[in-house]
Protein backbone atom coordinates (compact mmCIF):
# COMPACT_ATOMS: atom_id res chain seq x y z
CA UNK A 1 0.00 0.00 0.00
CA UNK A 2 1.48 3.39 -0.95
CA UNK A 3 2.39 5.72 1.88
CA UNK A 4 1.04 9.25 2.34
CA UNK A 5 1.87 11.82 -0.32
CA UNK A 6 4.92 13.90 0.55
CA UNK A 7 4.41 17.48 1.71
CA UNK A 8 5.13 19.77 -1.23
CA UNK A 9 6.93 23.08 -0.77
CA UNK A 10 8.27 25.62 -3.27
CA UNK A 11 11.69 24.60 -4.50
CA UNK A 12 12.85 28.17 -4.01
CA UNK A 13 11.24 31.20 -2.43
CA UNK A 14 9.75 34.00 -4.59
CA UNK A 15 11.87 37.11 -4.98
CA UNK A 16 10.20 38.98 -2.11
CA UNK A 17 9.76 35.95 0.13
CA UNK A 18 5.95 36.17 0.06
CA UNK A 19 3.84 33.10 0.76
CA UNK A 20 2.33 31.47 -2.32
CA UNK A 21 -1.30 30.48 -2.00
CA UNK A 22 -2.20 26.84 -2.62
CA UNK A 23 -5.60 27.98 -3.88
CA UNK A 24 -7.03 31.44 -4.41
CA UNK A 25 -10.27 32.27 -2.58
CA UNK A 26 -12.38 33.38 -5.51
CA UNK A 27 -15.84 34.86 -5.69
CA UNK A 28 -18.22 31.95 -5.00
CA UNK A 29 -21.45 33.90 -5.65
CA UNK A 30 -22.43 36.28 -8.46
CA UNK A 31 -21.11 39.79 -7.82
CA UNK A 32 -23.20 42.91 -7.50
CA UNK A 33 -23.20 44.33 -11.02
CA UNK A 34 -22.77 48.08 -11.38
CA UNK A 35 -21.12 50.55 -13.75
CA UNK A 36 -17.72 51.57 -12.33
CA UNK A 37 -17.13 55.34 -12.43
CA UNK A 38 -14.52 56.59 -14.88
CA UNK A 39 -12.12 57.55 -12.10
CA UNK A 40 -12.14 53.93 -10.90
CA UNK A 41 -11.55 52.49 -14.37
CA UNK A 42 -8.59 54.82 -14.90
CA UNK A 43 -6.76 53.12 -12.02
CA UNK A 44 -4.74 50.10 -13.07
CA UNK A 45 -4.46 47.19 -10.61
CA UNK A 46 -1.24 47.07 -8.63
CA UNK A 47 1.75 45.29 -10.15
CA UNK A 48 2.74 41.78 -9.10
CA UNK A 49 5.82 41.34 -6.92
CA UNK A 50 9.07 40.48 -8.65
CA UNK A 51 9.32 36.73 -9.15
CA UNK A 52 5.62 36.11 -8.52
CA UNK A 53 5.25 34.09 -11.71
CA UNK A 54 8.66 32.44 -11.89
CA UNK A 55 8.65 28.77 -12.89
CA UNK A 56 9.27 27.42 -9.39
CA UNK A 57 8.34 23.76 -9.04
CA UNK A 58 6.80 22.48 -5.83
CA UNK A 59 8.94 19.58 -4.60
CA UNK A 60 8.90 17.21 -1.59
CA UNK A 61 10.11 18.87 1.60
CA UNK A 62 12.88 16.28 2.10
CA UNK A 63 14.21 16.90 -1.42
CA UNK A 64 14.19 20.67 -0.93
CA UNK A 65 15.93 20.50 2.45
CA UNK A 66 18.63 18.15 1.14
CA UNK A 67 18.93 20.07 -2.15
CA UNK A 68 18.49 16.81 -4.05
CA UNK A 69 19.97 16.96 -7.57
CA UNK A 70 17.74 14.24 -9.02
CA UNK A 71 14.56 13.29 -7.18
CA UNK A 72 13.64 9.66 -6.59
CA UNK A 73 10.08 10.68 -5.75
CA UNK A 74 7.04 10.05 -7.93
CA UNK A 75 5.47 13.40 -8.82
CA UNK A 76 1.75 14.24 -8.94
CA UNK A 77 1.96 14.52 -12.75
CA UNK A 78 4.23 11.51 -13.23
CA UNK A 79 2.14 9.69 -15.85
CA UNK A 80 1.36 12.83 -17.84
CA UNK A 81 5.03 13.85 -17.91
CA UNK A 82 6.16 10.34 -18.85
CA UNK A 83 3.64 10.29 -21.68
CA UNK A 84 4.74 13.68 -23.00
CA UNK A 85 8.42 12.70 -22.91
CA UNK A 86 7.60 9.37 -24.59
CA UNK A 87 8.97 7.40 -21.66
CA UNK A 88 7.54 4.17 -20.28
CA UNK A 89 4.21 5.24 -18.74
CA UNK A 90 4.04 3.41 -15.43
CA UNK A 91 3.52 6.27 -12.99
CA UNK A 92 6.72 5.43 -11.15
CA UNK A 93 9.86 7.52 -10.99
CA UNK A 94 13.02 5.88 -12.32
CA UNK A 95 16.55 7.19 -12.74
CA UNK A 96 15.96 7.48 -16.49
CA UNK A 97 12.69 9.35 -15.88
CA UNK A 98 14.45 11.78 -13.59
CA UNK A 99 17.20 12.50 -16.10
CA UNK A 100 14.68 13.17 -18.89
CA UNK A 101 12.45 15.37 -16.74
CA UNK A 102 15.45 17.26 -15.37
CA UNK A 103 16.73 17.93 -18.92
CA UNK A 104 13.35 19.44 -19.83
CA UNK A 105 13.35 21.57 -16.69
CA UNK A 106 16.83 22.88 -17.40
CA UNK A 107 15.85 23.71 -20.98
CA UNK A 108 12.81 25.73 -19.89
CA UNK A 109 14.17 27.45 -16.79
CA UNK A 110 12.13 25.50 -14.23
CA UNK A 111 13.65 25.57 -10.75
CA UNK A 112 14.75 23.49 -9.05
CA UNK A 113 15.67 21.22 -11.98
CA UNK A 114 15.45 18.11 -9.84
CA UNK A 115 13.46 15.83 -12.13
CA UNK A 116 10.33 15.94 -9.95
CA UNK A 117 7.20 15.70 -12.13
CA UNK A 118 5.17 18.56 -10.66
CA UNK A 119 2.52 20.97 -11.95
CA UNK A 120 4.96 23.56 -13.31
CA UNK A 121 6.74 20.97 -15.46
CA UNK A 122 3.49 19.49 -16.76
CA UNK A 123 1.92 22.89 -17.45
CA UNK A 124 5.00 24.04 -19.36
CA UNK A 125 4.80 20.90 -21.50
CA UNK A 126 1.16 21.63 -22.31
CA UNK A 127 2.00 25.20 -23.29
CA UNK A 128 4.96 24.17 -25.45
CA UNK A 129 2.76 21.67 -27.34
CA UNK A 130 -0.07 24.17 -27.86
CA UNK A 131 1.81 27.28 -28.97
CA UNK A 132 1.69 26.57 -32.69
CA UNK A 133 -1.99 25.57 -32.83
CA UNK A 134 -3.89 25.31 -29.52
CA UNK A 135 -7.08 24.16 -31.25
CA UNK A 136 -5.48 21.40 -33.34
CA UNK A 137 -7.94 18.88 -31.84
CA UNK A 138 -10.83 21.29 -32.65
CA UNK A 139 -12.35 20.92 -29.19
CA UNK A 140 -13.12 24.63 -29.05
CA UNK A 141 -15.94 25.42 -31.49
CA UNK A 142 -14.89 27.57 -34.46
CA UNK A 143 -17.35 30.42 -34.98
CA UNK A 144 -17.38 33.64 -36.97
CA UNK A 145 -17.51 35.58 -33.69
CA UNK A 146 -15.01 35.78 -30.81
CA UNK A 147 -14.79 32.72 -28.55
CA UNK A 148 -12.70 32.52 -25.38
CA UNK A 149 -11.59 28.89 -25.12
CA UNK A 150 -11.00 27.30 -21.69
CA UNK A 151 -9.31 23.90 -21.93
CA UNK A 152 -9.57 22.24 -18.51
CA UNK A 153 -7.68 19.14 -19.68
CA UNK A 154 -4.50 21.08 -20.45
CA UNK A 155 -5.17 24.07 -18.17
CA UNK A 156 -4.82 26.49 -21.08
CA UNK A 157 -6.91 29.36 -22.36
CA UNK A 158 -6.90 31.30 -25.61
CA UNK A 159 -9.22 33.44 -27.72
CA UNK A 160 -10.09 32.74 -31.33
CA UNK A 161 -12.21 34.40 -33.98
CA UNK A 162 -13.00 31.92 -36.68
CA UNK A 163 -9.91 29.74 -36.90
CA UNK A 164 -7.55 32.62 -36.07
CA UNK A 165 -6.07 32.72 -32.56
CA UNK A 166 -6.09 36.34 -31.36
CA UNK A 167 -4.84 35.73 -27.80
CA UNK A 168 -2.76 33.00 -26.16
CA UNK A 169 -2.56 30.22 -25.48
CA UNK A 170 -1.60 30.99 -21.88
CA UNK A 171 -1.51 28.81 -18.77
CA UNK A 172 -4.33 29.12 -16.27
CA UNK A 173 -5.75 27.49 -13.14
CA UNK A 174 -9.36 26.33 -13.03
CA UNK A 175 -11.65 25.04 -10.28
CA UNK A 176 -10.59 22.43 -7.75
CA UNK A 177 -12.37 19.24 -6.73
CA UNK A 178 -15.82 20.16 -5.47
CA UNK A 179 -15.66 23.60 -7.13
CA UNK A 180 -15.16 22.85 -10.84
CA UNK A 181 -15.27 25.55 -13.47
CA UNK A 182 -18.63 25.03 -15.13
CA UNK A 183 -18.45 23.56 -18.61
CA UNK A 184 -20.29 24.54 -21.77
CA UNK A 185 -21.19 27.88 -23.33
CA UNK A 186 -21.13 31.11 -21.31
CA UNK A 187 -21.15 34.85 -22.00
CA UNK A 188 -19.08 37.67 -20.54
CA UNK A 189 -21.78 39.55 -18.64
CA UNK A 190 -19.79 41.94 -16.40
CA UNK A 191 -16.24 43.28 -16.32
CA UNK A 192 -14.60 44.95 -13.34
CA UNK A 193 -10.95 45.95 -13.62
CA UNK A 194 -10.38 46.43 -9.88
CA UNK A 195 -12.76 43.84 -8.46
CA UNK A 196 -12.37 42.63 -4.88
CA UNK A 197 -14.12 39.47 -3.68
CA UNK A 198 -16.96 40.46 -1.36
CA UNK A 199 -16.72 37.06 0.36
CA UNK A 200 -12.99 36.95 1.03
CA UNK A 201 -11.83 40.56 0.52
CA UNK A 202 -9.22 39.32 -1.96
CA UNK A 203 -8.25 41.22 -5.14
CA UNK A 204 -9.47 39.85 -8.46
CA UNK A 205 -7.76 42.17 -11.00
CA UNK A 206 -9.17 42.43 -14.52
CA UNK A 207 -12.18 40.29 -13.59
CA UNK A 208 -14.42 39.27 -16.48
CA UNK A 209 -17.42 37.33 -15.18
CA UNK A 210 -18.95 34.71 -17.47
CA UNK A 211 -21.14 32.49 -15.24
CA UNK A 212 -22.40 33.49 -11.81
CA UNK A 213 -19.33 34.11 -9.67
CA UNK A 214 -16.91 32.50 -12.13
CA UNK A 215 -14.60 34.86 -13.96
CA UNK A 216 -11.30 35.25 -15.71
CA UNK A 217 -9.05 37.21 -13.36
CA UNK A 218 -5.44 37.62 -12.28
CA UNK A 219 -3.89 36.35 -9.06
CA UNK A 220 -0.82 37.72 -7.32
CA UNK A 221 1.04 34.43 -7.02
CA UNK A 222 1.69 31.16 -8.74
CA UNK A 223 -1.05 29.49 -10.76
CA UNK A 224 0.99 26.27 -10.92
CA UNK A 225 -0.42 24.29 -8.00
CA UNK A 226 -1.93 20.85 -7.52
CA UNK A 227 -4.94 22.60 -5.92
CA UNK A 228 -7.26 24.58 -8.15
CA UNK A 229 -9.34 27.71 -7.66
CA UNK A 230 -12.90 27.90 -6.37
CA UNK A 231 -14.20 27.94 -9.94
CA UNK A 232 -12.64 31.03 -11.50
CA UNK A 233 -10.06 30.91 -14.29
CA UNK A 234 -6.90 32.26 -12.64
CA UNK A 235 -4.31 33.98 -14.82
CA UNK A 236 -0.99 35.75 -14.44
CA UNK A 237 -1.40 39.51 -14.23
CA UNK A 238 0.06 40.31 -17.66
CA UNK A 239 -2.10 37.69 -19.34
CA UNK A 240 -5.24 38.92 -17.55
CA UNK A 241 -4.46 42.51 -18.59
CA UNK A 242 -4.05 41.52 -22.25
CA UNK A 243 -7.22 39.42 -22.15
CA UNK A 244 -9.06 42.44 -20.73
CA UNK A 245 -8.21 44.34 -23.91
CA UNK A 246 -9.20 41.42 -26.18
CA UNK A 247 -12.63 40.53 -24.77
CA UNK A 248 -15.71 42.69 -24.26
CA UNK A 249 -19.11 42.32 -22.66
CA UNK A 250 -21.24 39.88 -24.64
CA UNK A 251 -18.34 37.78 -25.95
CA UNK A 252 -18.72 34.02 -25.74
CA UNK A 253 -16.77 31.60 -23.55
CA UNK A 254 -16.56 27.86 -24.11
CA UNK A 255 -15.31 25.52 -21.35
CA UNK A 256 -14.61 21.78 -21.73
CA UNK A 257 -12.57 18.95 -20.28
CA UNK A 258 -11.54 18.14 -16.73
CA UNK A 259 -8.78 19.54 -14.55
CA UNK A 260 -6.21 16.80 -13.70
CA UNK A 261 -6.78 15.48 -10.21
CA UNK A 262 -10.48 16.33 -10.11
Amino acid sequence: MPGPAPELVPGAAPGDGQFWEAGTPDQALPPTVYTPPLREDRIEPKKASAGAYDLIEYVPLADAAAKVACSKRTGPYQRQVERWLKLRVDGKQSAADCRAVRAFQLRHGIKPASGFAGPVTWSTMMLVSARRNPNAARKCPVRSYTVACVDLDRQLTWVQKGSKVVFGPVPMRSGRRGHPTRKGWHTIYWRHKNHVSTLYNQPMPYAQFFDGGEAFHAVYGTIYTTVGSYGCVNLRLGDARTLWNVLKKGDHVYVWGRRPGT
